[in-house]
């Protein structure tokens, strides 16, 4: 089905179809729409999209479909950001080796409730963010339906980022919630790390995907203190400069 297939006879506040991948309401949205769409249309996903972003400026590509294993991609990142790096501290305490994969964890909630959570969050906090609706069943595939490509400065196919965060749906009970603009990401997460040794796991994936999250951070600098932040977090973003 088309998006435009996926739309038809829905209630919908004004809005419009951009390129063809993404409709996006012309007025704020509200929690209790993105809740209804998410809970009554499977094959439509959802997105708390923010302001001057590419569907304002025409700037979404091409659609591109998950692609590549994040147990090879994940390392492969790490091993370039520290070459780049060279700094050990920013990696402490693993220094230059790449420490693993976070385990798989339990859920501590429910992974819609944690979304419709972090969707009344951005929504309460900035009057701006609007709705998006892209014809995908799941968060990490509307990425790639829309032509998002935030993180086209670190990693040039969107396939790679779009296989990782399928991971992360899997593994963490992860929830692609909201984009904010060009180069902005938010995620729910259902089964956030209670540790911090299982944190630090977590943070190194992070910084494999997005090391902005660490490099520009004034008060989480290395993924130690990074790590500290994500214990029982719920809501993981990320920007990439």
């Amino acid at each position: 089905m088309t998006l435009e297939d996926h739309l038809a006879g829905l209630a919908l506040p004004p809005g419009e179809v951009v390129q063809s991948s993404v409709w996006v309401s012309h007025g704020p949205a509200t929690p209790d729409l993105w809740v209804s769409i998410a809970r009554s249309k499977p094959g439509l996903w959802p997105l708390v999209l923010g302001q001057d972003g590419p569907w304002d400026s025409g700037e979404l590509v091409t659609a591109t479909p998950a692609a590549g294993d994040p147990a090879v991609l994940l390392p492969k990142w790490w091993y370039e950001y520290v070459e780049e790096d060279q700094e050990d501290e920013v990696t402490s305490p693993f220094g230059r080796d790449w420490p693993g994969f976070a385990p798989a964890l339990p859920l501590t909630g429910d992974p819609d409730g944690a979304a419709f959570a972090l969707v009344s969050s951005l929504l309460g906090g900035d009057p701006r963010m609007r709705l998006g609706l892209v014809a995908a069943d799941r968060g990490a595939d509307a990425l790639a339906e829309m032509g998002w490509s935030g993180p086209a400065n670190y990693v040039g196919d969107m396939g790679e980022v779009v296989s990782v965060i399928r991971d992360w749906e899997e593994r963490f009970g992860a929830r692609v919630v909201g984009v904010g603009g060009h180069d902005t990401l938010h995620l729910s997460v259902a089964a956030p790390p209670q540790s911090h040794d299982d944190a630090l796991l977590v943070a190194a994936e992070h910084f494999a995907l997005c090391p902005d999250n660490i490099w520009s951070s004034l008060d989480a600098p290395t993924l130690d203190a990074y790590a500290a932040r994500l214990v029982g977090q719920d809501a993981w973003a990320f920007w990439w400069d």
